[in-house]
């Protein structure tokens, strides 16, 4: 059985006229700031559509179905056409003229990672930091879909754990449910940028700081309008507080939220992730609180001014950094390597955590960690009671064997990626903690990293090849490791 190669194509012209459309929504905000670079955003617009049309012209009476196969080459395919046609508007415009940056600072939007090459983004045209945020919040719209709708039907997503009355579709009930999931997702996700745009504006931000910061926060992306992130409005909480907020929503299911809005709030409260995921949120903030405060080795004046005390701007800078790691949005509030070995290590490990599943975060996520230790602590059961049926259950219920072992494989294949894209990194040049922390950051979509990458740093140091290397990290941290290396399989492409 061969592939159906049109219909992929098709799709791929269709994501390319939607990919020029936001384009022109760049070029209309270049055109209002009168920045210089509408007649360049327009002509990317107009190319990466005329692509899109010809795609589509040329498949056109193409068999509609999809099989299995198709989808991973649609998915993983998807995001490099759109990373690809992405990279125009930074290279007409001259904002980055070399290719393998310009490709870098695109994947990395699309994956929400946040990860930048760009020494001063100040100087940027107002259309162009639009486009850049643009490209966040396009991939954060994707990965919503892409976690409820499509990779439950590859038989690879977290989300068969939830029962029928939860939006997103089971594989048996396709339509019209998977449209419908879509369509209030969206609305969702519209609503919380809509909503955090308002918020920042009457908190002090400009309209235009607002909702790029606000594209940035819901997809748990970390672009910034500013060189110093978030740090730039240290001396006002509020503002930091109000992204404090929409980052730990974008890190929850967003199928929660859908519950909230209809009132199911009991259904929130019930949900293990949810209650894990805040759990472990209010454990890791009081420890790194409490560091900051006491420790002789932070320097409070870091964190200047201080309007509410110490006391209060190290437990502010402490939630916003551990719920922007967990959540992998990536902002900062300052440099959190600086404070101590003992944060260094313990924000090390915050990487490899993750949002929820359901949500726009990267990493591992918080479902898959309490299935595991669920079910190595039952494996204590079992080894005394070799005969007995003692399945993992979760939210009440039990989980069958095979999204189980689907954990456990993502677990190791995901440590395993980790380590040999360390190396890799180490044999390019750079140092231990460079290595180890940009291969950790890159495959959790996190952003900011360790040593020569650090939250004051960026990624602009890197040799070519290491730039190429963590964006091939990104896509696969981004798309569940599965998704992508599957492709990589002789057995995938034989016809069968």
């Amino acid at each position: 059985m061969g592939f159906n190669y049109r219909i992929i194509i098709h799709l791929m012209g269709l994501l390319l006229l939607f990919n020029g459309s936001f384009m022109l929504m760049a070029a209309l905000v270049s055109g209002i700031y009168a920045d210089g670079v509408t007649l360049e955003l327009t002509l990317s617009a107009i190319l990466t559509q005329l692509l899109g049309i010809l795609c589509m012209f040329y498949t056109r009476g193409h068999k509609k179905e999809v099989k299995r196969k198709e989808g991973y080459i649609i998915v993983t395919l998807g995001w490099i056409v759109m990373s690809a046609s992405g990279v125009l508007p930074y290279l007409l415009s001259g904002a980055i003229p070399d290719f393998t940056n310009a490709f870098f600072e695109t994947i990395s939007g699309y994956t929400t990672t946040g990860a930048s090459i760009l020494d001063d983004i100040e100087v940027l045209p107002k259309g162009i930091l639009f486009w850049r945020s643009l490209t966040h919040w396009i991939g954060g719209m994707g990965i919503i879909v892409l976690a409820i709708a499509i990779l439950p039907l590859l038989g690879i997503g977290g989300m068969q754990l939830f029962s029928a009355e939860a939006p997103g579709p089971n594989a048996d009930k396709l339509h019209p449910r998977i449209t419908d999931t879509a369509k209030r997702l969206w609305l969702i996700y519209v609503g919380y940028t809509a909503a955090e745009t308002l918020f920042l504006s009457l908190a002090g931000m400009s309209f235009f700081d607002a909702i790029n910061h606000s594209m940035a926060t819901l997809s748990t992306g970390g672009f910034s309008t500013k060189n110093a992130s978030l740090a730039h409005w240290n001396n006002q909480p509020l503002i930091q507080y109000i992204v404090i907020f929409f980052m730990f929503l974008a890190g929850s299911n967003f199928v929660l939220s859908y519950f909230a809005f209809k009132g199911k709030v009991q259904r929130i409260l019930q949900d293990e992730e949810f209650k894990f995921y805040a759990g472990f949120i209010l454990l890791f903030v009081a420890m790194t609180a409490v560091v900051i405060y006491y420790n002789a080795n932070v320097e409070i004046s870091e964190f200047h001014p201080m309007p509410f005390g110490a006391a209060e701007s190290s437990f502010r800078h402490g939630l916003f950094q551990v719920i922007a790691v967990i959540t992998t949005t990536g902002f900062v509030t300052a440099d959190f390597t600086a404070w101590t070995s003992f944060l260094t290590v313990f924000f090390f490990g915050l990487m490899f955590i993750g949002g929820s599943a359901g949500s726009t975060a990267g990493g591992i996520k918080v479902m898959r960690h309490i299935l595991i230790i669920k079910n190595g602590l039952l494996e204590f059961k079992r080894t005394l009671h070799p005969s007995a049926i003692i399945p993992v259950r979760f939210n009440g219920k039990t989980v069958s064997e095979h999204i189980v072992y689907n954990v456990i494989a993502f677990f190791v294949l995901y440590m395993l990626l980790f380590i040999i894209g360390a190396l890799v990194l180490s044999a390019m040049g750079l140092d231990f903690i460079t290595a180890v922390g940009g291969a950790a950051s890159s495959l959790g979509n996190v952003g900011p990293a360790f040593g020569d990458l650090n939250p004051v740093s960026n990624f602009n140091g890197l040799p070519d090849l290491g730039k190429w290397w963590c964006g091939f990290l990104m896509l696969a941290g981004r798309l569940e490791l599965f998704t992508v290396l599957i492709l990589f399989n002789p057995y995938f492409w034989k016809r069968i």
